[in-house]
């Protein structure tokens, strides 16, 4: 009966919040769409290698973010095109890694989320194997220090929880925690999560005496978004874990879900506190003088956090639905263009400096990443505003 009253209560808030400002569902997939269109007749090969700044093979985190995000797009306005182009992608690269499959660098793992995820849309198994050869080599190991920058997180975190869902097997979780808690509480000898500020330092680098112009702690707002996006992506399969375990494997998946949880929850609130009045995040979290202004990937990522926590009963609407909101009419009527360009993404890098100037009609070096932040931040946004 509680439960019931709260979800009344609840809905009653988030509806009250909205009432009048709610995105139209409709309008939100047309423009994600668009964004997704433009795209797409740019690379119509999806296997194509990517030719910016030198050759490299399509099978780069960035694009395989842009892959997360397209089979996002996919389960809100479900299209076969879509999955057949990340299944062209997938094939062109042999369902490999960059480095092959003892690669441990955590970048060229990311695609692996994305063989999954179409693995369980078609189940075959030969698809995993070079995915399956990488992790093993991972989890037989005794190293534990791969991640020491937290983008890292976002990258490969997931593709551990994934796998250890697939295979029921709790080897993957384990080495998955062991690899998170190195990031956590040990990189750069302190750990790169300020649990007194609930924000994540990038890399060692960053971490003081090092300071923002205005004499606090630099928080990158893309790092923080990574990890944000990566928790609630891994938090999402550990649910699944949790009835395919049994004992103490099952008391196992539980401790890390409410590790990993206890986390983005103290994120939540810290990033909530840095929104800008109109919506987005600056590049800094903690100096908006400091390369200030709009920046679209951040946003997206923080939006796509936001929107999964609430819908799945881990943040609060009446907290957080109107900053998610912001967030989300931010990006949908300031930072997209007319024929689907995405303005204000700050290109590849570490901190607020990089990939400079960021504006509205500024253009990144890779654009593919952030056009899947959008489409993760969007399709999330519709399940929460929907369910």
């Amino acid at each position: 009966m509680k439960k019931a009253l709260w979800l009344i209560l609840s809905i009653a808030c988030v509806t009250g919040l909205m009432a009048g400002r709610r995105p139209d569902r409709k309008l939100m997939i047309e423009q994600m769409v668009l964004v997704n269109e433009r795209f797409m007749a740019q690379h119509p090969v999806a296997g194509d290698s990517i030719r910016i700044n030198g050759v490299r093979p399509s099978n780069i985190w960035t694009r395989s973010v842009y892959m997360e995000g397209l089979l996002a797009l996919n389960e809100v306005a479900p299209q076969p095109r879509y999955v057949e182009y990340a299944m062209d992608w997938a094939v062109a690269n042999l369902w490999g890694f960059r480095g092959g499959s003892h690669t441990r660098n955590a970048d060229n793992q990311c695609c692996a989320q994305v063989y999954i995820d179409l693995y369980r849309l078609h189940e075959d198994a030969q698809v995993l194997g070079n995915t399956e050869r990488m992790l093993n080599n991972v989890v037989n190991s005794t190293e534990r220090g791969d991640w020491s920058w937290i983008d890292a997180l976002q990258m490969a975190m997931p593709v551990y929880a994934k796998m250890g869902v697939v295979k029921q097997d709790i080897r993957y979780f384990r080495t998955m925690r062991e690899l998170y808690g190195y990031t956590r509480d040990c990189a750069g000898q302190v750990g790169l999560f300020n649990t007194i500020d609930g924000l994540w330092w990038r890399d060692a680098d960053f971490i003081p005496p090092y300071k923002e112009p205005n004499g606090k702690n630099c928080y990158w707002s893309r790092g923080n978004g990574w990890v944000m996006a990566a928790l609630a992506r891994t938090i999402d399969e550990m649910e699944r874990a949790e009835d395919l375990f049994v004992g103490g494997e099952k008391q196992e998946i539980a401790d890390i879900k409410k590790l990993l949880t206890d986390d983005f929850l103290a994120m939540a609130f810290s990033v909530k506190k840095c929104q800008r009045s109109d919506g987005f995040w600056n590049c800094s979290l903690t100096d908006e003088f400091h390369y200030g202004g709009p920046e679209t990937t951040g946003t997206a990522l923080f939006l796509y956090g936001m929107a999964w926590g609430m819908r799945n009963g881990v943040l609060s609407d009446d907290v957080f639905g109107e900053p998610a909101l912001k967030a989300w009419n931010a990006l949908m009527h300031d930072a997209v263009h007319p024929d689907g360009f995405l303005g204000y993404v700050q290109g590849t890098g570490k901190e607020p400096k990089d990939g400079q100037p960021v504006g509205y009609d500024s253009k990144p070096d890779f654009e593919d990443f952030a056009i899947g932040c959008y489409l993760l931040a969007g399709a999330e946004m519709i399940k929460f505003l929907t369910q």
